[in-house]
Formats: structure tokens, sequence, C-alpha cells
């Protein structure tokens, strides 16, 4: 009889989706980008917003990996977000971590504009964390984060 049974495989088998299982509740255990927000950061964040909490969603920050020059990094903000007259976007907050000025832009939007998107160019001081976060008019804080590499400085 040969040493690999089809009992043996069902086992393997077993074993294995289990450890897909793991994999994936681990995956989905893991911390959000905003549960992980250096201290200097959250002061800003509170100073903004008090203790609403940053969720996750409906927010595309569109940054290079790379910036050849931190004294001009394009940043494109855009939100799925409906902008009703009942409900809308009517602000989006730029967060450089490790600039001077962490708030590093505010920009106010009405829902006249049809669409949530901001695009702009800004200056880095050095290789940091880039967030955006998108406020309803309800209150609601959605967001998303972003590395990037500033190959020469700007800021100084």
């Amino acid at each position: 009889m040969s040493g690999f049974s089809r009992r043996l495989f069902l086992q393997a088998s077993g074993l294995a989706l289990l450890g897909l299982g793991v994999r994936r509740l681990a995956a989905l255990a893991r911390p959000r980008p905003w549960a992980d927000v250096p201290w200097k950061v959250q002061q800003v964040l509170k100073q903004l917003f008090g203790d609403r909490p940053v969720l996750d969603g409906h927010v595309q920050l569109d940054v290079p990996t790379v910036a050849a020059d931190g004294r001009v990094v394009p940043v494109m903000i855009e939100s799925d977000l409906p902008m009703g007259a009942d409900r809308y976007v009517k602000a989006v907050h730029l967060l450089v971590d490790n600039n001077p000025d962490i708030h590093l832009a505010e920009f106010r939007l009405t829902p006249q504009i049809g669409q949530a998107f901001v695009s702009t160019r800004i200056k880095m001081r050095m290789t940091s964390p880039i967030r955006a976060v998108i406020e309803t008019s309800d209150g609601a804080l959605w967001g998303a984060a972003a590395d990037v590499r500033v190959t020469v400085n700007g800021c100084g």
C-alpha cells in the first residue's frame, strides 16, 4: 500500500483550509491605518474633529509612492460619497505626518460642486505618511492614508 492514503489527503486538505481561515482572520484583525496614528497627529485630529473617529473608506488618495522632489508633490483626493442637498462632503482635510505644520490644507465644498474631488501640489519636508480626511455635512469622517518617500528635501 502506498504511503499517502485518501485519509491522509483529506486530513492534510482540512489543515490547509484551516490555515487559510486563520490567515484570513488575522488579516481581518489587522489594525486599520487610523488606529495606528502617531501621537502628534492624534493631537491635530482631536483639535480638528474632537472625539469623532475617522473611518476607513469612501476616500481615494492618489499620491506618488516616491516623490523625486519634495517641493512639488502631486496629490489627488476623491470621494464616492453623494453630493446632495441633504448630505454632502463639506470639507477635505490634508495632513502630512512629518511636516512642520501637520494640517497642511483644508478645502471647503458645497453640494453645487457636484463631486468631491481635490487636486493640488504640496511641499513635503521628508518621507512621510499623507492622510486625507473627508468630513460630511452630518459629521461623519472618512479617511485614507498613503506613504510617500521624498528623495529631495522640500521644506528644509
